[in-house]
């Protein structure tokens, strides 16, 4: 078994923004009026905890927003929320604010008949934009009554999905896009100016030139944008086998690259340096089949993903908090190769505990000592937390040396997951891949998704404690290091428990 050697200092720093906690996408708006939906939801606020969700569909049809109607030979306008008010209902009592992609068109209002997704939102610009802005407004203002003016102002928005790919805008017309956002950015900043509207939200394809050819856009008009909006995914293109999808990941430091090539070109305009940049969805396979989302390996790849994302963005959003998710049909089987980092069920996928794990990390503190492709250590006035991962390699020990400010004993607690101690996945498979398992099954597959936990006491020398730590193959292990102090009742002596016959 491979040995590597940590040395963690208390006084070294390490730059690392860990914002994992900010956003975390979703399907359609509209699938929020289920029971399952919310029960998903649900638990993952409970254990992570994410600022904003961001999802699709927000003036779709099936929202019902947008209505037009005949009256005495004029052609008017009337919205409903109904359906929006008891889904931001839901979010706000689960202690998650709206994140507010603007889109898709509502069928009345729209210049075509194009469509994307089993549930067809349609991705054709405005028949008239005065009517979309108005909606726009009518919506914002409507929002600012039911739940204050100083709560929704709070919530980012973004102006549309997706436009430099055809499916998500008419032709992945650029400057029809530019036009969209110029007025519904003006009209909201006019209502408004506090709100934070960003853009272009692109994804993959040319994305330097949409960035380049958006901000000179920007620039032209007097415009500057509270936020730039980027999509970042890291597989290659999917072979499609019957209803799944399987890719191959690509090299994490190229994916770095490309993100460093988006804010080395904002940089390069004088009046946008500096803007932050928020990646509104990322993950590993873009399809909603990616079979690879269901896997251990998904976990840790993305714990080296979540070290990094924070060095050129403010914050970024995965995609998505949980399977139920219609975008190419319902489901066919429980794991499906789903966006989610929660399957049907409430089954935890290993890389809902990579998320969990930067969240401890996050509330155990902010001072980091380490970091590498492989590692994050932080540190407190308690003692040190950090997360260790190995991305489908031979199981490796790590032994770290831990500089501590006085010597005596310290309590190691280690929380692992990998394809040995958590693997709902090869449960499901041994008992048979059941498409729709029954609640036993169910039960079975969850109790196989949780972390192992293991502990030890280390004894400080000369100011320093010395632990080894193994990550298997596809493995992410979550520990903490911090003092120990013992408390027995009177008469309990451990060692004698356990010698005793």
């Amino acid at each position: 078994m491979a040995a590597e050697k940590i040395c963690v200092k208390a006084q070294d720093r390490a730059n690392f923004n860990n914002n994992v906690d900010y956003c975390v996408g979703t399907g359609r708006l509209g699938l929020a009026l289920t029971e399952e939906y919310l029960k998903e939801l649900a638990y993952v606020q409970e254990m992570i905890g994410f600022s904003c969700i961001r999802g699709h569909g927000l003036f779709s049809d099936d929202v019902s927003i947008y209505h037009e109607y005949e009256e005495n030979g004029e052609t008017k306008v009337e919205y409903n929320y109904t359906y929006i008010d008891r889904i931001f209902d839901a979010y706000l009592k689960l202690n998650i604010r709206p994140y507010l992609e603007l889109g898709f068109m509502p069928g009345q209002l729209a210049s075509g008949t194009q469509t994307i997704f089993y549930w067809k939102g349609n991705t054709t610009p405005p028949k008239e934009y005065k009517k979309w802005t108005d909606m726009v407004i009518a919506l914002l203002a409507h929002l600012k009554v039911r739940y204050g003016e100083a709560e929704v102002i709070t919530w980012p928005i973004e102006v549309w999905n997706e436009p430099n790919l055809p499916g998500f805008w008419y032709k992945a017309d650029m400057e029809e896009y530019f036009k969209l956002f110029k007025e519904t950015f003006l009209a909201i900043k006019a209502y408004d100016d506090r709100f934070q509207v960003g853009g272009p939200a692109i994804c993959g394809v040319k994305d330097a030139e949409w960035i380049e050819a958006f901000l000179k856009f920007c620039r032209k008009e007097g415009i500057k944008p509270d936020t730039i909006t980027r999509h970042h995914y890291t597989v290659e293109f999917p072979e499609r086998i019957g209803h799944y999808d399987y890719s191959k990941l690509e090299d994490q430091e190229m994916r770095f690259a490309n993100l460093q090539s988006t804010r080395d070109i904002v940089d390069s305009f004088e009046e946008f340096k500096g803007l932050p940049i928020f990646l509104s969805e990322f993950s590993t396979s873009y399809t909603p089949r990616g079979v690879i989302h269901d896997t251990n390996l998904n976990a840790a790849y993305l714990a080296r993903q979540l070290s990094g994302l924070g060095d050129v963005n403010y914050g970024y959003s995965y995609w998505t908090f949980g399977d139920v998710f219609e975008e190419q049909g319902v489901p066919n089987s429980l794991f499906h190769g789903g966006f989610g980092m929660v399957a049907h069920g409430n089954i935890p996928k290993p890389t809902f505990w990579t998320f969990y794990f930067y969240k401890q990390l996050k509330l155990f503190g902010q001072d980091c000592v380490y970091r590498d492709d492989k590692a994050v250590i932080v540190k407190n006035e308690k003692g040190y937390a950090g997360i260790l991962w190995n991305i489908d390699e031979e199981d490796v020990t790590r032994e770290l040396a831990f500089e501590l400010t006085e010597d005596g004993e310290y309590t190691l607690l280690t929380k692992t997951v990998d394809e040995t101690t958590c693997n709902p996945l090869k449960v499901w498979h041994d008992l048979g891949e059941p498409a729709y398992p029954t609640a036993e099954e169910t039960e079975l597959i969850r109790s196989a998704a949780q972390p192992l936990t293991g502990s030890s006491i280390a004894k400080s020398e000369d100011k320093t404690a010395k632990v080894s730590i193994v990550t298997r193959r596809n493995g992410v292990v979550y520990f903490s290091l911090t003092k120990r102090k013992a408390t027995p009742d009177r008469g309990y002596d451990y060692e004698k428990v356990l010698s005793f016959h």
